[in-house]
């Protein structure tokens, strides 16, 4: 049997556990907070995050990171991207050298502009052959129904991917395998960006065609970006680009999307991230995401006017009028 751990027992990482141990793995979710851990385990429900949900009997949950981290094959990381470089800092010695480090996570670093898998590949010394990504339109409430979904197991070895692949197959979970490592993890941090940005056109009570706008033009601005950094295109037409950028722009699970929408209403940053009980990714990303969309000399005006919103306080009309007044372009730019 496939042992697997798995660092973070917020939504996403406690519905992937779920889908490893379907998948016929035993799997060890590590968790910080000692109360949550026994009520795991207490009750195999997740009350925080997943409430209502029954877990697999194959999932244990514990606080102990080298317990967890013992003889698995698998240690998949779901903590939030800004924390990865710290957390990783005290597991890596804890590592056997097989095991395959797996991001979840959707995030661009601030101040060094690395993709997660990145971060992980210095922080933990291993090679990008032992780093993989999973990204997809995965929304955790509803894959911890088992409405069927599917998702994109990327890694530099495709070996390494089919392995992780067979991991984590259910009969409602379907990963295709990929070795685009750059784009599977660009399509998922700055879909988070453009959810943001749908978010706030829904919250001015803005429609379909504005939508559709944004979220076009935003994969073209992903696209642009991977390009430049070496990615496959045709990645951000698949479920790691568009089918998790049209999930997170679409969905009210989709947190980036509800965060956006509260400022587009009006609410303050501040007031914004106060009634929001878990991490958006993209709230911090969109800094990150500029920041290598400038390094790499690729112009991203739709994360700018984010950025703008979010961290310079600029009001959302004054940003949506400056959108519309850039100055015309062909469409295939």
């Amino acid at each position: 049997m496939t042992r697997c751990a798995v660092f973070g027992t917020g939504s996403w990482g406690t519905a992937f556990a779920m889908i490893l141990a379907d998948a016929g793995c035993e799997v060890a979710l590590w968790g910080r907070r000692q109360e949550l851990v026994d009520a795991i385990n207490a009750t195999h429900v997740n009350p925080d995050y997943l409430p209502g949900v029954t877990l697999p009997g194959a999932i244990r949950a514990t606080t102990d990171a080298a317990d967890a981290l013992a003889g698995a094959e698998f240690a998949v990381l779901a903590v939030p991207s800004q924390t990865l470089r710290e957390n990783l800092a005290g597991w890596a010695p804890l590592l056997e050298p097989q095991t395959v480090l797996v991001s979840l996570m959707k995030g661009i670093e601030l101040g060094t502009a690395k993709r997660m898998s990145e971060v992980i590949a210095e922080v933990a010394g291993v090679p990008a052959e032992r780093v993989a990504v999973v990204s997809g339109p995965n929304l955790a409430r509803e894959i911890a129904n088992r409405q069927p979904a599917a998702s994109v197991v990327a890694c530099a070895d495709e070996v390494v991917a089919k392995r992780l692949q067979t991991a984590c197959h259910t009969p409602y979970f379907r990963p295709y395998t990929n070795t685009d490592v750059v784009g599977c993890e660009l399509g998922g941090a700055v879909k988070n960006v453009i959810g943001l940005a749908v978010g706030m056109a829904d919250g001015m009570g803005l429609g379909d065609n504005t939508k559709a706008t944004l979220i076009t033009r935003g994969l073209a601005e992903t696209t642009r970006l991977g390009l430049a950094l070496g990615a496959d295109p045709y990645t951000f037409a698949g479920l790691a680009g568009m089918g998790d950028l049209v999930a997170t722009c679409s969905s009210p699970l989709s947190r980036n999307h509800t965060f956006g929408t509260n400022l587009g209403r009006g609410m303050s940053l501040e007031e914004t991230i106060a009634a929001t009980k878990q991490t958006a990714e993209g709230v911090k990303s969109c800094e990150s995401v500029l920041d290598l969309a400038r390094r790499s000399g690729v112009e991203m005006p739709i994360v700018e006017a984010v950025v703008d919103v979010v961290h310079n306080g600029r009001p959302t009309q004054e940003v949506l009028a400056a959108l519309m007044a850039r100055s015309a372009k062909p469409e295939r730019r």
